[in-house]
């Protein structure tokens, strides 16, 4: 706990980017899902602060996720009103506890490398995409719906037509203002001083959002109408506060669809999560590993609380975790502030949230979506082969015109494809031998193949090794390494150096000490396999 509170001063401003973030999603998956908008906040503050605390992750945020809309909505209509989909939320969490306690968290260590960057460019794809109508003031969609088909009718693409006929001058020209500050701050100023890192971008452009605003109302030409706003519930009087919750009615406990409903949550946000750790752990610039059985835990705890308070079922979220690793989130404190910062504003300044423009949070969340599906990703998949680049391509494209599911699902059948080719040609298996002289020298003998599938096996082991010990990789027999693996070693030599591990490889040309790059050294060394065979 102690190591948190050293980070403080990168955690704090991330946890006020990540609150900017998270605050219209809460609300708009709150809307697409067709609960009161005071539902996706309760979620957002359970998620950041219960979650938050009991997650093993170091820089995931949780809160309610757009993947589980189409449940809820169904959920709704089958079950016959919002308090009985609460009974449901609350056994999902309970049933997703159950879970962790399987261990069933291992399963996010089977999903190809491929497919978890095609995840993420697609989600990017999916924000820049959602994101453009509301930078024009065209909110037809609400903010935090990732699905193609939307719940007014249109599509992905057709709200990009329609919103050329209902642009908002005022909210493009803010849009624009907060982008040109986003893209300074980010590529100038916060090179410039300790100032620039610690109040960010984000930050200055909503303020100067809010001030636009205020200037310019009543303008007919320039200014803002409240429905291009964010709107977060404002109560009269305390009295009124309380009845925003929603209780779960547990009389209907016994109905064999609540118990369906709760199973469906339960898988789709335990599948969600763990697509999340895996993505966000491969971000996360330290490469350190979430225990999964933990987070489904954490997790589910969460959907519990907010199911018992009248919120949504939670999960990690890869919109809000990729923006707290960009804004710079050390520790799971980030997290936890932004859930206490959703809390206090809701409560005490509600009114001043409703100044902020939603077409300045889509400027926020257009970058956050560059980021996550740079040009660049897309040319290293395709330099890295066909079995890398196919998986990347299908995972993307099913996520841009279905969901996140539809896409993982998608890219997963042909990563396993993929493998099952390789798998005819060769076996694939892993040898672990200690060193007589104890824990801290290891051997570890690749085999002649070893793909995505053992990526589980290696990471645990790897993570299993103790500070200032050696550990020598023996890869003569090995013919095939899939990229998955090398990507272990190449985010593994992080931690290696930190925790002063030193690495030796073996293989046919020699022995290499700590090599720069794993990625650079196996392909070298399959050229030269492909020499000798020749």
């Amino acid at each position: 706990m102690k190591k948190m509170f050293n980070h403080l001063k990168s955690d704090i401003p991330a946890s006020i980017v990540v609150f900017f973030v998270a605050l219209p999603l809460c609300l708009g998956i709150a809307l697409a899902s067709g609960v009161p908008l005071f539902a996706g906040l309760i979620s957002g503050i359970v998620g950041g602060i219960v979650v938050g605390f009991l997650s093993g992750s170091s820089v995931g945020v949780s809160g309610p996720a757009a993947g589980l809309t189409a449940i809820v909505l169904a959920g709704l209509t089958t079950l016959g009103g919002y308090e009985n989909l609460l009974v449901a939320v609350v056994l999902g969490g309970a049933i997703q506890i159950g879970f962790g306690a399987l261990r069933a968290g291992v399963i996010g260590y089977y999903f190809p490398s491929s497919v978890i960057k095609g995840m993420l460019a697609g989600i990017g794809i999916i924000i820049i995409l959602k994101e453009i109508p509301h930078f024009f003031g065209y909110d037809a969609d609400p903010q935090g719906d990732d699905s193609f088909f939307q719940a007014n009718g249109e599509n992905t693409f057709t709200a990009l037509g329609n919103m050329l006929d209902n642009i908002s001058h005022g909210a493009t020209l803010v849009a624009c203002i907060a982008m040109a500050v986003l893209i300074l701050w980010d590529a100038v100023l916060s090179n410039k001083g300790q100032i620039f890192k610690l109040v960010q971008g984000p930050v200055v452009a909503v303020a100067l959002g809010i001030v636009y605003f205020l200037v310019t109302q009543g303008s007919t030409d320039w200014g803002i109408e409240a429905k291009h706003l964010v709107t977060v519930p404002v109560p009269d009087d305390f009295d009124s506060f309380i009845g925003q919750f929603t209780f779960p009615n547990f009389a209907v406990i016994g109905n064999p669809d609540i118990w369906v409903t709760a199973f469906t949550l339960a898988l789709v946000a335990s599948l969600e999560t763990l697509l999340c750790v895996e993505a966000t752990d491969k971000m996360d610039p330290h490469k350190r590993t979430t225990p999964t059985n933990r987070e489904l835990f954490a997790q589910g705890t969460g959907s519990m609380i907010a199911g018992l308070i009248g919120g949504l079922p939670i999960t990690q979220v890869i919109v809000r975790s990729s923006t707290n690793i960009q804004a710079g989130g050390q520790t799971k404190l980030s997290a936890i502030i932004h859930g206490f910062l959703l809390l206090i504003c809701v409560v005490l300044i509600p009114t001043v949230l409703n100044l902020i423009p939603l077409s300045v949070l889509a400027a926020v969340l257009f970058l956050v979506g560059y980021k996550l599906a740079k040009p660049a990703l897309f040319i290293q998949l395709y330099k890295r082969g066909w079995k890398q680049f196919l998986p990347f391509i299908v995972t993307i494209v099913g996520i841009v015109f279905g969901d996140l599911l539809i896409g993982i699902s998608l890219g997963l059948v042909i990563g396993i494809f993929v493998v099952l080719i390789k798998s005819y040609q060769n076996s694939h298996f892993l040898h672990l031998k200690k060193n007589e002289n104890g824990d801290k020298n290891v051997k570890m003998t690749l085999a002649e193949e070893v793909t995505f599938i053992n990526k589980g096996a290696i990471l645990k082991e790897l993570n299993k090794l103790e500070e200032n010990s050696f550990l020598e990789i023996d890869t003569r027999k090995t013919r095939f390494l899939d990229d998955d693996i090398i990507e272990i070693l190449d985010d593994f030599k992080i931690k290696a150096e930190e925790k002063n591990i030193d690495i030796k490889i073996i293989s046919e040309r020699g022995t290499t000490q700590n090599p720069e790059s794993y990625y650079q050294f196996f392909e070298q060394d399959k050229k030269e396999k492909l020499k000798v065979n020749a």
